[in-house]
């Protein structure tokens, strides 16, 4: 009767346990610095770095009130969920998505006004391939564009469109 008891106990506090462990919300994330990152300081650097070949483009192609744009401006709730969608739809294509490129292009040209500058997130991936070697001796890269994945674009334009980092 005892060993029982003490089994009663056990489990009774193993699922107090298990209850405050998992099932209590988390407040705070575990977040770790990713690679790439870079300070404000080197962000103004590659801003200014710009600035000639932007001024190239702007004067020569571009004329328009404000200038063209330098940057786009995406909420972060449609950026995750275009990550979601483009992920599900990558894995319907036969893709593994494993990252986004970010490209550079401009709208075209409407009311005869040309259209701003703007940048475009693409999905990238490797193909899913059934593998029945042993041993995997293929590179693995970093993928190259989803063939048929869609993009996001339509992010929101500087104030004034021409204004450098920081706005």
């Amino acid at each position: 009767m005892k060993n029982f008891v003490i089994l009663i106990l056990g489990v009774a506090i193993g699922g107090l346990a298990v209850y405050f462990y998992c099932c209590q919300s988390k407040t705070e994330l575990i977040v770790s610095a990713p690679k790439g990152l870079i300070s404000a300081d080197q962000a103004k650097a590659l801003d200014q770095a710009y600035n000639a070949r932007h001024r190239l483009i702007s004067d020569s192609l571009v004329k328009r009130e404000g200038g063209d744009n330098r940057s786009s401006w995406y909420g972060l709730d449609e950026v995750r969920n275009y990550l979601n969608y483009a992920e599900k739809d990558a894995k319907e294509k036969g893709y593994t998505m494993n990252g986004i490129r970010l490209y550079l292009g401009a709208h075209p040209i409407e009311n005869d006004k040309p259209g701003y500058t703007t940048v475009f997130f693409i999905p990238t991936g490797t193909p899913n391939k059934a593998n029945a070697a042993l041993v995997n001796f293929s590179m693995q890269s970093d993928g190259g564009d989803i063939p048929g994945g869609e993009g996001l674009d339509y992010g929101n334009h500087g104030y004034p469109p021409g204004a450098n980092y920081p706005q």
